[in-house]
């Protein structure tokens, strides 16, 4: 877009984010589907857009290494966002219609040199600018975009993630290829977040996907392989008021074994007994385990001095049923982004290390953790 234009569309454009982040907003949730029982998912054609909910991400994150003989290692996280503002803007032929906002995060640590920096995007969504497209029989490729920022499906069944974020200075260039199909979390379709019909996600993930390819810090290019994880959520009610945030985990096992936890938190401190998991095994099975089948038990914390916020910074977490006990900690302390450009949502989110015991024997493996809600409540919007 001109950047004339641009600076004309700021002033607007936050405000409908603080209209659409708030609470009580006044594009209600309500005006589109929820999130209910049922759900048969089919792919690819669930890689793509789903308009009919208000609220929807698609989610990569990984473990690389450099293929140079320093073995350099990096994590990445890229996000792309969409909100939807109207369910009928859709018939609408015009240009300018904004059907949704559009948002997107980069970020990449640098683990080797202990340093954590980050990028953000935002866009209406307009004159084609950005956007996520929903399947059709016409539409060949799944493909979500905000300008040059990109992740679409290539190969015969669209299997394969190719994802660009950022520039020369700072961004990737990957190309991810699945080594297990598709798990679905949560049970009947739908992954529970809170009491009440309809306060749930339709929720999948990609658990396992080799990856290589390119990533650029300082104008310094590096050739890279390793492990990602794909995220792809979409519901329109999900948190109620007295949620303040939520907890998530990723975790990759060097014996195959993957799992994904969530634990949504109170006000008053306690821990959400909608809160579960998943375990998926080396050969892609999986099992959906509910808040009383795990413990999460926070070891030490970190306070960012950008944000006042304090943080968990290590965990012990237990799957009695599996003899499961794993360590986790953050490969860099300061991983928090603060995204005053974009979301204006302040969390933490990045590469962890994992060390501990699965079935009594000794296990290592990688993970990310997600945090909300610290520096203030998430239910409260911006």
């Amino acid at each position: 877009m001109n950047p004339s234009l641009r600076k004309i569309f700021a002033l607007p454009l936050l405000t409908l984010i603080l209209t659409v982040w708030g609470a009580g907003t006044i594009l209600s949730a309500e005006d589109f589907k929820r999130a209910l029982p049922g759900r048969t998912y089919s792919f690819p054609q669930d890689h793509f857009a789903h308009p009919e909910f208000k609220t929807e991400w698609w989610y990569y994150s990984g473990h690389l290494q450099s293929r140079d003989r320093d073995k350099k290692s990096y994590g990445y996280q890229l996000t792309f966002f969409r909100t939807g503002l109207k369910r009928d803007a859709k018939n609408q032929k015009s240009k300018w219609t904004i059907r949704d906002l559009f948002f997107a995060h980069l970020a990449l640590t640098d683990e080797s040199r202990k340093k954590f920096e980050y990028r953000e995007k935002i866009s209406r969504g307009s004159l084609g600018e950005a956007d996520a497209l929903p399947f059709s029989k016409e539409q060949k490729t799944f493909r979500i975009w905000i300008e040059d920022w990109s992740t679409e499906g290539i190969g015969p069944s669209l299997e394969d993630h190719r994802l660009k974020g950022g520039d020369k200075d700072f961004g990737i260039e990957l190309l991810l290829m699945p080594e297990k199909d598709p798990v679905i979390h949560g049970q009947n379709g739908i992954s529970v977040k809170a009491e009440g019909e309809g306060y749930a996600s339709h929720y999948y993930s990609i658990t396992r996907m080799k990856t290589e390819g390119k990533i650029f810090l300082k104008a310094t290019e590096a050739n890279v392989q390793g492990l990602s994880w794909m995220d792809h959520e979409f519901g329109s009610s999900q948190l109620r008021e007295y949620q303040v945030g939520w907890d998530w985990f990723s975790i990759q096992l060097e014996n195959g074994i993957d799992l994904m936890f969530y634990q949504l938190r109170h006000r008053d401190g306690k821990t959400d007994p909608f809160s579960s998991g998943t375990i998926i095994f080396a050969g892609g099975n999986s099992r959906h385990l509910t808040a009383k089948e795990f413990r999460i038990e926070v070891l030490d914390k970190w306070k960012s001095q950008k944000s006042g916020a304090t943080y968990p910074s290590r965990w012990m977490i237990k799957v009695p049923a599996y003899r499961i006990e794993l360590m986790l900690t953050p490969t860099v302390k300061d991983q928090e982004l603060i995204t005053h450009e974009s979301t204006r949502v302040t969390y933490w989110e990045g590469s962890v290390r994992v060390e501990g015991k699965y079935e009594a024997a000794p296990v290592t493996g990688r993970s990310y953790v997600e945090m909300t809600g610290y520096a203030r409540p998430f239910s409260k919007g911006i």
